[in-house]
């Protein structure tokens, strides 16, 4: 358990993994809720790993980074190579709002997010997962949707 857990591989485009990540993104906020649910507020603010965030923190983390997800996979099937946004994780995950609010409120927004997200995203078509793209500034390379969806 330590972080990070290892590269990103990119997957061939196929109908079959599309379906299975479009379902991830489907019932993520579900499953979230469900692994969350009987915790306790010391269980909630113990790290997930030693020198790592809280649980807490992360349910707080997974909202903002699928709220930049959510944007970046709208401005690229908007756009034409637009320039991402990128942002500082580790800041964010220290701000007030991620240690004064409760994660339902982050788990509500990942419901509503999600629901948005899939139904933008769900009937793209093959040829846009494989030729709309987007660039990275901080990895100062072209990245294509469907890297964006694994």
């Amino acid at each position: 358990p330590r972080y990070p857990i290892g590269k990103y591989e990119p997957q061939p485009f196929s109908i079959e993994q599309k379906i299975e990540w479009l379902a991830d993104i489907h019932f993520l906020p579900v499953q979230l809720e469900n692994a969350v649910l009987n915790l306790d507020e010391e269980q909630l603010e113990t790290p997930y790993r030693e020198g790592g965030w809280t649980v807490n923190q992360l349910v707080h983390h997974v909202a903002d980074s699928h709220m930049n997800a959510y944007c970046r996979f709208k401005v690229c099937l908007t756009e034409d190579n637009p320039v991402i946004k990128t942002y500082d994780e580790k800041q964010w995950a220290e701000m007030n709002d991620v240690h004064k609010l409760p994660i339902n409120i982050s788990l509500t927004l990942l419901h509503a997010l999600h629901t948005r997200w899939y139904e933008a995203i769900k009937l793209v078509s093959d040829n846009d997962w494989n030729n709309r793209t987007v660039f990275h500034p901080e990895q100062k390379k072209t990245i294509r949707l469907w890297y964006l969806l694994g």
